[in-house]
């Protein structure tokens, strides 16, 4: 069953970086500039490779051209197998302690 996850994007931040900020959303701060679709490219790589996929099953459902983006996963991920891949789950222990 696909997972759809929203997220907000944070371009040309000069690191690449995964967060849930004080309000509960997942950010992504990312190298690239949000020109030409690169930063888009960024996040899809990005996602793929934590969850060792192929590219062509991530897939940026909204937000082409804005910050907050939905993705949809086409792989049979949780959300919590997703956060763990990207070491959300890890920061959130750490945060708690």
């Amino acid at each position: 069953m696909p997972l759809v996850v929203q997220i907000k994007v944070t371009p040309a931040s000069g690191k690449q970086e995964w967060v849930i900020d004080k309000s509960g959303i997942l950010k992504c701060f990312l190298k690239s500039p949000a020109q030409h679709g690169l930063a888009n490219a960024e996040l899809v790589k990005t996602i793929a490779k934590a969850l060792k996929l192929n590219t062509d099953q991530v897939t940026l459902i909204t937000g082409q051209t804005m910050r907050t983006k939905r993705i949809k996963i086409n792989a049979n991920v949780s959300l919590k197998e997703f956060l763990v891949a990207l070491g959300i789950e890890q920061q959130k222990q750490l945060t708690i302690v």
